[in-house]
């Protein structure tokens, strides 16, 4: 059974891998195919929530016209595996130049996946990301780093 985990651990690493370049390479397609049809995401993008795969793309397609060239960089990914179910957390910075010519390095925020197994193929199923905030201002703390 270890093995197994180690198997299944090792799909999904390299599907958040996946993730990230596809994110750096503007791929949606290749993006469509990792997120479960049903995927649930909240992001710092408004509304609270995006439902389903059409929404999910439609947000990377929001944040993909910002940016000339884009970078997306992971760290700290810890993963725990289930038989069918996966989650994992790690803190992401979307980075890059904009449109308008003006490099930005970026914030970092919070970054958790949630992953379902169907069909012997694992997918996400839910994301969240989050920034953190000053609760005596109401402002993001947009300068933290990991």
């Amino acid at each position: 059974m270890a093995a197994h985990r180690e198997v299944d651990e090792a799909e999904i690493e390299r599907l958040v891998e996946t993730i990230v370049e596809g994110i750096r390479a503007k791929d949606l397609e290749t993006l469509r195919r990792l997120y479960a049809t049903d995927v649930v995401s909240f992001d710092v993008e408004p509304p609270l929530q995006h439902v389903g795969i059409e929404a999910k793309m439609a947000n990377w397609t929001k944040a993909f016209t910002f940016f000339r060239d884009v970078d997306y960089e992971l760290r700290d990914l810890t993963l725990t595996v289930g038989d069918d179910v996966a989650f994992g957390h790690a803190f992401g910075r979307l980075s890059g130049t904009l449109e308008n010519g003006t490099a930005t390095k970026g914030m970092w925020v919070r970054a958790t996946f949630c992953f379902r197994k169907t069909d012997d193929h694992w997918v996400v199923a839910h994301d969240q990301v989050s920034v953190p905030f000053d609760v005596a201002s109401g402002r993001a703390a947009a300068d933290l780093e990991p």
